[in-house]
């Protein structure tokens, strides 16, 4: 039984620096996420629990391979810690906010905060890591352009690094 034990505290201080990771704010709203998603408040989030969730959200025929696959990012059963560890390493390679929105104002001299849809679908097919058509279509169909064509990318870039949508003052 000792040995158990002492594997179980080694793979639990592996992930105690997942906790520096976040403010504590951050971790507020994950344990909130883990807790709406543990729909049988077992502590774990399971294959039922994923299924359950998505029908929640209004996504009924999800494909058992497609949850097989979530659950397989995991280093084994997703309790809260290894939820939090899961997110910490697909932000680890994020850009800060900060670099994302300072990449956005070399092509907005003017620091208005918008940038033309047209400019923006030509730099991002055209440059660099080039974007699909597919790709564009789903970026504006999640962030669309005001009436007059422009793209908030500002509220883009607060989006893509908070996960919501900023207050409107």
């Amino acid at each position: 039984m000792a040995p158990k034990k002492a594997k179980k505290k080694s793979a639990e201080g592996a992930n105690s620096n997942v906790f520096s990771i976040f403010e504590q704010s951050q971790i507020q709203e994950f344990k909130e996420a883990f807790t709406i998603m543990d729909q049988n408040r077992d502590g774990f989030i399971d294959k039922n629990d994923l299924r359950d969730t998505f029908a929640a959200l209004g996504r009924l025929n999800v494909k058992q391979e497609e949850i097989d696959e979530m659950l397989k990012e995991a280093s084994g059963p997703v309790n809260f810690t290894v939820f939090l560890t899961m997110f910490g390493e697909k932000l680890k390679g994020a850009d800060p906010e900060e670099t994302i929105l300072n990449a956005f104002k070399v092509f907005d001299p003017e620091g208005k905060g918008v940038l033309r849809k047209d400019f923006i679908t030509e730099m991002l097919t055209t440059q660099a890591d080039r974007f699909t058509p597919e790709e564009m279509e789903q970026m504006f169909a999640a962030f669309p352009p005001d009436v007059a064509g422009n793209l908030d990318y500002k509220n883009l870039v607060h989006i893509i690094t908070h996960g919501e949508e900023k207050d409107q003052e």
